[in-house]
């Protein structure tokens, strides 16, 4: 009888190109497939709504996936390393195999795991598969963690060439489930009470076979205009590979390779895409080893920063409410479908940090929430950037003025007239200002601001101002 090895899904949901799967199965042994529901795990980052919905879509895929192999994803709930043990006790297995997470829960929780196994004799085995690179294999010449992107990502690419894709076990690599998980009806990942994710399933495709499609929907419409059209909200120049990735559906080598090997594409805009793909990585390098930065600043001056705490002011920008089309256009897009374009990401954090001078860990917090693709990495470094906090981080005195970065990214009003129709009947010159429309034009569009449309909350010269004031006093701290 062939031994049964227990393989524990994590944010590694695919087949392919996943090392710790594929030395689980080596030397003819059976996978035992799991996933366990541990919320206590994350404490205060455990997924938010909108992750949950796709972890739910993403668990139902990688089911699928498996019983068309003869076997099928066991999912459980409970603390991982007892969950663990007792299932290791019910199929006589004496092996677990996972993929490393480098989030400060997650390496918490895989030490735990990893010492509670072995001293119950269960040996347990990490393969790296999230990153190109592991955290700790790009340093400087000081043998230090890098704190620039740039030089980061130069070091990144004299690398060598990241490995070949490994294909997905064959069907007789799996264990046939013999025993009981947790029906998909008491996941309790979707919704309820109301069922703000109607119609996402329109929108995504959760899952590897999603992901898969999603890469090369990218190369096929997208990839040779990336390098400008990524800017523009609305057109459809991005890839839409980050929740994908954030899940493990897709591996960065298999996105490495494809961009790579698509000899059609234009060598300056395939480069750019993997620049931002190195933005990924260079985050993961800075969350490893600084785990404190989802709730610190990079920088420590940033602690006397003197934020406001106008809760209101809050709700306005959360609900697309502030009076700033192409903000509120941005918060609307986030609410109705889970993503938001990056370039409007940028222009409503600083918004949030810079006009409403609230806190970045509450745009953070939202966004976490809120967003499909929500990584602690990639969401924490990203605020931190944005507020100017952050390594590598958008000096200080960059403050997106709203008005002119929608006539800039949105010139015809595509993004705007969609997300925020009540003012669709304004011409392009007044779309991004309403205020600045005559009154005769408000009223032959039956437009009234503070009815219709909010006025802004905050004057953008005055804010820009008071913003400046404050970053002053954390310069000079």
């Amino acid at each position: 009888m062939k031994e049964t090895v227990i393989y524990w899904f994590r944010n590694d949901l695919r087949l392919t190109d996943l090392p710790a799967l594929a030395a689980a199965g080596a030397g003819g042994r059976q996978i035992l497939p799991c996933f366990v529901l541990d919320d206590d795990a994350a404490g205060d980052w455990a997924p938010g709504g909108a992750s949950r919905w796709w972890l739910h879509h993403s668990l139902r895929q990688l089911d699928t996936s498996l019983r068309e192999l003869g076997s099928e994803l066991l999912v459980l709930r409970g603390a991982t390393a007892h969950t663990l043990i007792e299932l290791a006790a019910q199929v006589d297995a004496g092996l677990v195999y996972c993929s490393e997470a480098y989030e400060p829960w997650a390496r918490l929780q895989q030490r735990r795991v990893h010492d509670t196994l072995w001293a119950a004799g269960i040996e347990v085995h990490m393969e790296p598969g999230a990153l190109l690179h592991h955290p700790e294999a790009v340093r400087t010449g000081a043998g230090e963690p890098y704190k620039v992107f740039t030089p980061f990502w130069r070091a990144c690419r004299q690398q060598p060439e990241p490995a070949a894709c490994l294909p997905a076990p064959k069907a007789k690599a799996f264990a046939a489930v013999e025993i009981s998980g947790l029906p998909e009806s008491q996941w309790d990942l979707l919704p309820t009470r109301p069922n703000w994710a109607v119609g996402w399933e329109a929108i995504w495709q959760p899952g590897e076979t999603g992901a898969a499609q999603a890469l090369q929907n990218f190369i096929a419409r997208a990839l040779d205009d990336y390098s400008e059209g990524r800017d523009f909200p609305a057109a459809n120049k991005t890839s839409r590979l980050s929740p994908h990735l954030h899940f493990g559906e897709i591996s960065p080598r298999q996105v490495w390779h494809a961009i790579r090997q698509d000899g059609n594409a234009d060598p300056k805009a395939a480069e750019k895409f993997l620049a931002e793909v190195g933005w990924r990585e260079f985050c993961y390098q800075l969350l490893y080893h600084n785990p404190e930065i989802p709730e610190k600043p990079f920088k420590d001056t940033f602690g006397e920063m003197p934020w406001l705490a106008d809760e209101q002011h809050l709700k306005a920008w959360q609900r697309g409410q502030t009076g700033y089309p192409i903000v509120d256009a941005g918060m609307r897009e986030l609410w109705q479908t889970g993503f938001m374009h990056n370039r409007v990401r940028m222009i409503v954090a600083s918004f949030l940090t810079k006009h409403l001078l609230l806190p970045w860990q509450w745009g953070e917090r939202w966004f976490w929430d809120t967003l499909v693709d929500a990584d602690l990495a990639n969401n924490s470094c990203g605020w931190q950037w944005v507020a100017g906090c952050g390594a590598d981080a958008a000096p200080y005195f960059r403050i997106f003025n709203p008005v002119l970065q929608g006539k800039k990214f949105d010139p015809e009003g595509e993004y705007v007239r969609h997300w925020v129709p009540e003012i669709a009947g304004l011409p392009d010159r007044y779309l991004h200002a309403p205020w600045e429309a005559p009154p005769s034009l408000l009223e032959e569009t039956e437009i009234t601001l503070g009815d219709d449309y909010p006025s802004p909350i905050v004057d953008h010269k005055t804010a820009r101002e008071s913003a400046l004031e404050a970053y002053r006093i954390v310069k000079g701290a």
